[in-house]
């Protein structure tokens, strides 16, 4: 069990802040370009909060956690490098370190992404079934969970896609984003949700809700006024 240093709420509170403070800076055009230099600091300090939030990590909450950075990390590997996956596309240099010619942080943005739509899901689940008195398969729950949380991924990128081409974060080689991108995203999404229930990793995580929802309003008005 987890020793919780930062309270639920101050934690909410400080994404809220600092994706506030990232719509302003990046929609001003005075203060852009060193808001957008500043997206490293942004996801690296997302995901130390959501790991403090963390209620239970184990052997296999970390073990989870390294497959979704490696999977996350060599799918973008191959999709640059071959194509294969995503379709052809580069990343900018906006995003920090690259190994490879990949930005080290999609690992870790892979991992963030697929536990909070997870533990989501899961918690909406928990609630339908004490609001209701009927009975609902553990497998169609599974299913849910699952083809739900993947097509949740896939929205998200969907808005994230717009936003990360306009601030330089990546480019495609084609005009339009392809559809294939949201086809790879939402299978290698759905396979780590898989896995995710599969290891039984632990959801309880207050800020992993609060946090999707924020991040999908931050890309949702970008999307608005970029």
């Amino acid at each position: 069990m987890n020793k919780i240093i930062i309270s639920k709420t101050a934690t909410v509170y400080i994404a809220i802040i600092i994706h506030g403070f990232g719509i302003i800076g990046i929609l001003s055009s005075q203060y852009s370009a060193w808001f957008i230099k500043c997206t490293p600091f942004n996801l690296i300090i997302m995901a130390i909060l959501l790991l403090l939030q963390q209620e239970k990590t184990n052997k296999k909450f970390w073990l989870f956690a390294g497959i979704c950075f490696s999977t996350g990390f060599i799918a973008e590997l191959v999709g640059t490098h071959t194509g294969l996956l995503f379709g052809e596309y580069s990343y900018g240099e906006r995003l920090g370190p690259k190994l490879w010619q990949v930005p080290l942080l999609i690992g870790l943005n892979w991992f963030v992404i697929v536990y909070c739509v997870g533990s989501f899901m899961e918690k909406l689940h928990h609630r339908m079934a004490s609001a209701s008195s009927a009975v609902i398969s553990p497998v169609l729950v599974a299913i849910s969970v699952i083809i739900d949380g993947a097509a949740i991924a896939t929205l998200f990128d969907y808005f994230m896609e717009p936003v990360a081409i306009s601030l330089g974060y990546w480019q495609w080689k084609t005009p339009d984003i392809p559809f294939y991108n949201y086809l790879c995203w939402f299978v290698l999404s759905a396979l780590l949700l898989w896995l995710m229930r599969k290891l039984q990793i632990s959801t309880k995580n207050h800020f992993a809700t609060h946090l999707l929802i924020i991040q999908g309003l931050f890309f949702l008005i970008l999307n608005l006024f970029l």
